[in-house]
């Protein structure tokens, strides 16, 4: 079996994780978001299995102390489900079968964070993708993709959770490909979206004394109808912050 380094957040880390752990398969270390930043994070810890002294945050996996530990493993794989922090080229350097990284997004559409915002937003393609992680951001070799349809009635919410379960179907029919070394690797055309977690912040105020195309406005406030996140708001006169959440359903004949 191949010795795996794995790192994981939010409900896909932790199913993703169940599935292997079913399977018997080798994980040797686990890295998990700090308290503040973990979402299914006690759960994944829980599923591991492992003792404590193989189990690391995040915020140290750049740390010396973290690449001497990870030398000491010599995982033969890192994957990283959607897990949030950049890694480093010398721990790129470990494992002989190379970092994955399962990103919500139809790349190289949607490289960065909140790709189920901006596929609505941008209208570009949506769906999910296994890759290489290399220097930049989302940028790495495609081993497989899907396409996920965004109906005009999928909000924020509902489209993440079909990128969501699409990745986790994605990986449960490539992972056996993947340890055997015969999956493709397809190189990212230079095209694509890109977005920062501040570009999400420019498109929240729907300013009153604007003018909007109003399909745009429509995919601003549906993309960013994700409760109890923070969405789309309006600032009144008086100076309070009114948030806008939508509701979108097909009529009925």
């Amino acid at each position: 079996m191949i010795r795996i380094l794995y790192m994981g957040n939010n409900l896909a880390g932790l199913e993703v994780l169940k599935w292997l752990k079913d399977r018997n398969e080798n994980i040797v270390g686990l890295v998990v978001h700090p308290p503040e930043k973990r979402k299914y994070g006690e759960e994944i810890i829980h599923t591991s299995g492992l003792p404590s002294e193989f189990i690391f945050s995040g915020v140290e996996i750049n740390q010396t102390n973290f690449l001497d530990r990870m030398r000491e493993l010599k995982p033969e794989i890192i994957l990283s489900i959607f897990f949030h922090y950049t890694l480093r080229n010398e721990l790129m350097q470990i494992p002989r079968l190379g970092c994955l990284n399962l990103h919500p997004a139809y790349l190289p559409y949607g490289k960065g964070p909140y790709p189920n915002v901006w596929s609505i937003v941008d209208r570009t393609p949506a769906g999910a993708t296994l890759h290489y992680i290399d220097k930049g951001i989302d940028t790495g070799d495609i081993i497989v993709q899907k396409k996920v349809i965004v109906d005009f009635t999928d909000t924020g919410e509902s489209l993440y959770r079909k990128l969501e379960k699409a990745c986790i179907e994605l990986f449960r029919e490539n992972w056996e490909a993947i340890k055997k070394g015969t999956n493709k690797r397809i190189s990212q055309p230079a095209s694509g979206t890109y977005h920062t977690l501040k570009d999400v912040t420019k498109i929240d105020e729907i300013k009153l004394d604007e003018n909007y195309e109003a399909g745009y406005l429509i995919d601003v406030l549906r993309a960013r109808t994700f409760p109890p996140h923070e969405s789309a708001y309006v600032i009144l006169s008086d100076g309070r912050k009114i948030y806008i959440r939508v509701s979108l359903e097909e009529a009925q004949e």
